[in-house]
């Protein structure tokens, strides 16, 4: 077999399987072996189940017309998977197991996925890294020394390794899109209510779950089969007039696309992070885009402490919840110390706190909005920073809270569009300086995936990435 099996797009090792040319247990074995090498080295992965991904695995057989029949993935546990342990990165879980998957998890099962574990996070998936005191740092693949970025940390570690071809992520204030450039992946957040919550939740204001993936074209095609209504839910996008797939190999048209290096957070912005901006920009316009610089209205609102009111509430109500499923109060000795401090902010204030800042976080994404009255898309940088070294943003320090300013001070581009719900992309468009992938943001109008899934296409097709992969995914 292929030493590089699993790094081929999962539509083609479905057509593989499908064809009889290779078994489903000979991918699910390949990928456990891969985990096995490397996970010592990148602790990507919080629980595997061999026993249970072979099984699933033989009972997938040649001509299975699913159309990612046999293929392995892997979920990050943030969502839950009937029969193994969901933790959130905390302990405040303990040992708890659900009886139940979420609606992705069965989403993926009907499309023929064999999920093999799950990946790791930061605890309640607050940070830009995944350094969970619980399960220990997952390492970028680029250069271990580094962080893999976050909350999907874990998830991108395994993909960019080639320890499965590709991984389910959810993104909160930018948790696909910043592993994704951290790794050298594509990264779509979905429009808000694109991918169903439940059957825990009806709705989310911030949070939407996707994949990352090494292709658009992936990208597209996972999206068409974690898209759509499911009965109870409170809020959904509008369907796409075509499958997203199709809408990925359509050429995009003559687009309006506005350039803003201005992040949410007022950060100092790594040359190369800038220079990645400017020369996607120029190749835009060498593509035929009318492209121009705009004038961010994010900059300077300083939104981070209404932001934190909105984003630490379900932190606290994961922690009130761990500790209701395993029979314990809340305390300081079960979570980290920047959930603890968040958990005391959300405790001083009042369910009408929470719905003003809500309130007033939508009436900055009225404002924010305006801007693709004029234009189609908006390109930023990914991150304003190369990828941090492991320890260097840390929620177990004596500031924690400290530490979460640093980390928006990382990752400024990203959360404006988890408050304003529009979908938003990262894709590698190039290689730094550091030997470290670097990767630009492009963010569309709402429910608007179609535009930006065609348009990454046709910057991947101009500029591909794929064969740009790290040693350890070809050691």
């Amino acid at each position: 077999m292929e030493t590089d099996l699993l790094l081929k797009p999962a539509t083609e090792l479905a057509e593989l399987v499908r064809d009889g040319e290779v078994t489903s247990r000979e991918l699910v074995e390949a990928s456990l072996e891969r985990i096995e090498a490397l996970e010592p080295e990148l602790n990507a992965f919080c629980h595997l189940d061999p026993e249970g991904a072979l099984a699933a695995a033989d009972g997938v057989g040649a001509g299975d017309s699913r159309p990612f029949a046999g293929v392995p993935i892997a979920i990050k546990d943030t969502v839950e998977v009937a029969g193994w342990p969901y933790t959130l990165g905390s302990d405040a879980f303990g040992d708890f197991v659900p009886g139940y998957d979420a609606f992705v998890v069965r989403r993926l099962r009907d499309a023929g996925f064999v999920a093999v574990g799950k990946t790791s996070l930061p605890e309640f998936g607050i940070l830009p890294v995944t350094e969970p005191r619980r399960f220990g740092p997952t390492r970028n693949p680029w250069d271990t020394e580094r962080t893999p970025g976050g909350s999907s940390g874990g998830a991108a570690a395994a993909v960019a390794a080639g320890m499965v071809p590709l991984a389910h992520g959810s993104d909160g204030g930018g948790s696909i899109r910043i592993p994704a450039a951290c790794c050298g992946l594509v990264g779509l957040k979905p429009a808000r209510g694109r991918v169903s919550r439940g059957p825990t939740q009806g709705d989310d204001f911030l949070v939407q779950d996707g994949v990352l993936t090494r292709t658009v074209a992936e990208s597209a095609n996972l999206l068409d089969v974690l898209a759509g209504y499911e009965p109870g839910d409170a809020s959904w996008a509008p369907p796409p007039s075509e499958p997203f797939a199709d809408s990925a190999r359509r050429e995009p048209g003559r687009l309006r696309i506005g350039v803003t290096t201005t992040g949410a957070v007022d950060a100092d912005l790594d040359p190369q992070c800038e220079r990645a901006a400017r020369d996607a920009a120029e190749l835009l316009a060498a593509l035929g885009h009318e492209v121009e610089e705009v004038e961010a209205p994010w900059g300077g609102q300083d939104l981070l402490r209404v932001f934190a009111v909105v984003f630490g509430t379900p932190v606290a109500m994961g922690l009130f919840f761990g500790a209701q499923l395993t029979g314990r109060e809340p305390s300081e000795e079960l979570v980290e110390p920047l959930t603890w401090t968040i958990w005391n902010g959300i405790q001083r204030r009042t369910p009408v706190d929470y719905l003003l800042a809500r309130t007033q976080l939508a009436n900055h994404a009225r404002a924010i909005m305006a801007l693709w009255e004029d234009h189609d898309v908006v390109l930023t940088p990914a991150l304003a920073q190369r990828p941090v070294r492991i320890g260097e943003i840390d929620s177990c320090s004596d500031d924690p809270w400290d530490d979460f300013r640093r980390s928006g001070k990382f990752t400024p581009y990203t959360a404006t569009f988890n408050v304003t719900g529009q979908p938003a992309i990262s894709v590698p468009l190039f290689h730094g300086e550091d030997g470290l992938p670097l990767a630009v943001q492009l963010a569309g109008r709402p429910a608007d995936e179609p535009t930006l899934l065609a348009l990454a296409a046709q910057l991947e097709a101009a500029r591909p990435w794929v064969e740009r992969r790290p040693a350890l995914a070809t050691a």
